[in-house]
């Protein structure tokens, strides 16, 4: 039986699952999808582990929150025991003392995005979904506009490719056949990243950067292209615009100067803006990493307009690819109840709600939880795992003790979060509902059928918030409408890259194509705003806190979706691990295997050091978001985090926490 992968990853694999007597026995790839192509990752293999100990039933806080004690309730008792004290928070406090906490659990856009019409009628509190994306999302459209990137079955048309802050063997393995086909028609394969990872070994060449100082390698990039004749003069006479602006800032930063800030050598910035421009169609992968700094919304911005430079975006599988998700112009319009907002909605649909409804960031959810005026009185998560991915733990941890804090938590197995619920509520898997698929990594649309029946007392997301509408007594359509309506109103479009789709056609093929032009050149015409995107350049290191950390993530996890799956715990190490430069053990007297203390201005953990060459100097690194039962002090990465904001896009700052490092010392 086919369905698709619902995790968040560019890939949106289809997958062939087999069932024992209605339980999920394996996953495999399909082989019929072009970019899947008949493997799974090493995470979605496992998938079948990760359920075995599901949530089955509702069930009604009876112990402290936090220790994890309920009891079994029915249905109809969850849902009139919620309905009652969310009528009290709505009579006594209004709407916005209510707030949504969600993001990327499913992809599926259903089950997603869907429940949020039930808040949007209510008039709950916005929750602005920034955590991983939006950084990037606003560098590109103020570059390019739509995020159109080019078809990855082109990739091996690319002569020289350069993945820049993403590692795609862990994070987009199903660009990798691509990339090989790419390398065997003689393509040279670059990455840049500032620690040595799978992507790293299987490059040509590893450049190593210093965190939060990719626009300065771009801009000296740019100045040895300029300086060199190798840009391409037809394509920015047609297409560029603010050109003159932005080479005068790329002419101040001489590959001396930028490799005083970056750390890669001169000669080396020499070497790659030189082939860059020889090799003209080239491709670029950017990843979200480089945007989790405050200057990385104009990092990105900076790194992006280099393939605009050398013209690339005139040949095919050329140019650069952040997301595909641009190219989906799916009717959105009700999805999520948008229409009950009067946000903004540009062409590709990035969604901006009204200002004038209460927006809370969710990187300061702690903050929200327990600072905010008026305060939040009813939380309800779904889709998500705050207490270990939400910066500043502490902060967040405190706010869910709160015992004035009303919590539902509607949750698949028993997470950190979900031991905070006052009502916990089980949540279908993917295989045991409808959904629609797009995909931020390729341009292939899918429909998910039911292919089980729900274990237990499993409902969807989107059937409890209907039945929480029924007894709120709120008559808006959409709240009621079923999957296929959902799904039917996405497709009311008449944008050409979606004619000929339509839902019968989906059910029937599982996955289509979207209908784009032959060869996909998104940016070969059209303007690129070169504006000079301005260079946050990182301050000097807090005193007392010198090295930088980064939060990669881990290979086996995909955030802390497959963190119960005690074969991947093992196979990552059986615990999280700080991997420090040698240089900087030696200078604080730590030995590999040993116990250190890390901490920042918001915290402190504890974790086993890994002394290898691996980061640059200076920087400290912490695959993965573990769950906290497996770390050796009980604590998530994020105790560690701040909940500064990006300059563009109010999103994340995971890869620039300023730590120090110390041993252990046993008394």
């Amino acid at each position: 039986m086919r369905a698709t992968c619902p995790l968040d990853c560019p890939d949106a694999c289809s997958l062939r699952l087999t069932f024992r007597e209605g339980r999920l026995l394996r996953v495999e790839g399909d082989p019929r999808h072009p970019i899947t192509r008949g493997f799974a990752c090493a995470k979605t293999y496992r998938y079948p582990e990760r359920v075995q100990e599901r949530l089955l039933y509702p069930m009604r806080r009876i112990g402290r929150k936090g220790e994890g004690r309920f009891r079994r309730v029915s249905w109809e008792e969850a849902l009139d025991g919620i309905a009652q004290r969310l009528m009290e928070v709505l009579d006594r406090e209004g709407g916005e003392a209510v707030l949504p906490y969600h993001y990327a659990g499913t992809m599926g856009l259903i089950e997603n995005q869907h429940p949020l019409a039930f808040f949007r009628a209510i008039g709950a509190s916005e929750l602005l979904e920034t955590i991983c994306a939006t950084a990037g999302s606003a560098a590109w459209e103020m570059t390019y506009g739509p995020r159109l990137a080019p078809d990855p079955e082109d990739i091996p048309e690319a002569r020289y490719i350069v993945l820049w802050g993403i590692n795609s063997l862990s994070t987009n393995s199903h660009l990798t056949p691509f990339l090989k086909e790419a390398r065997r028609r003689g393509a040279r394969i670059v990455h840049i990243d500032p620690y040595e990872n799978l992507t790293s070994r299987f490059a040509d060449w590893h450049i190593k950067i210093r965190p939060g100082t990719d626009a300065a390698l771009a801009y000296g990039l740019a100045h040895v292209l300029f300086r060199e004749g190798l840009v391409d003069g037809e394509y920015l006479e047609k297409a560029a615009l603010g050109l003159e602006a932005y080479r005068e800032e790329a002419e101040r930063w001489t590959p001396e100067r930028a490799s005083a800030l970056t750390g890669v050598p001169p000669e080396a910035i020499l070497r790659l803006a030189r082939e860059m421009g020889e090799a003209k169609r080239v491709f670029l992968r950017v990843g979200y990493g480089m945007t989790r700094h405050p200057g990385g919304g104009n990092a990105l911005r900076a790194v992006i307009l280099l393939p605009a430079l050398l013209g690339a975006w005139r040949y095919p599988g050329c140019g650069a690819m952040l997301s595909t998700s641009g190219a989906f112009f799916l009717n959105k319009r009700f999805l999520g109840g948008r229409h009950l907002l009067e946000g903004t909605h540009p062409p590709e649909g990035y969604f901006r709600p009204n200002p004038r409804v209460r927006a809370i960031n969710m990187n300061q959810l702690g903050t929200a939880l327990t600072a905010l005026d008026p305060p939040i009185k009813a939380l309800f998560v779904f889709n998500a795992n705050p207490l270990v991915v939400a910066p500043n733990t502490g902060k967040v941890k405190a706010g869910l003790e709160r015992e004035d804090l009303f919590t539902v938590v509607l949750e698949q197995v028993m997470t950190e979060t979900a031991l905070y619920a006052d009502y916990l509520l089980p949540a279908t898997l993917f295989y045991e509902h409808p959904d629609l698929y797009t995909s931020y990594g390729h341009h292939y649309l899918s429909w998910n059928e039911p292919l089980a029946e729900p274990e237990g007392e499993a409902r969807p997301n989107t059937w409890v918030f209907r039945e929480l509408a029924k007894r709120l007594g709120l008559k808006e359509p959409t709240l009621f409408w079923s999957a296929e309506e959902v799904a039917r109103s996405l497709l009311q479009t008449d944008h050409p890259f979606l004619q000929g789709i339509t839902l019968e056609r989906l059910k029937e093929e599982g996955f289509v194509k979207l209908n784009l032009p032959k060869p996909f050149l998104p940016f070969a015409q059209g303007k690129v705003r070169f504006s000079p995107p301005p260079l946050v350049i990182p301050t000097e290191p807090l005193p007392g806190y010198p090295l930088i950390l980064i939060t990669p993530p881990a290979h086996r996890f995909l955030n802390t979706t497959y963190g119960d799956v005690r074969a991947l715990v093992e196979a990552e190490g059986g615990e999280p691990r700080l991997l420090i430069h040698p240089e900087d053990a030696l200078a604080r007297g730590i030995g590999d295997g040993m116990l250190v203390h890390i901490r920042s201005p918001w915290g402190r953990i504890t974790r086993k050091a890994v002394v290898t060459e691996a980061p640059m100097p200076g920087t400290v690194v912490l695959e993965g978001t573990w769950w906290e039962k497996w770390a050796i002090d009980g604590k998530g990465v994020n105790h560690l985090t701040s909940e500064r904001l990006t300059d563009l896009g109010g999103g994340s700052t995971f890869h620039s926490t300023p730590v120090e490092v110390e041993p252990l010392r046993l008394a």
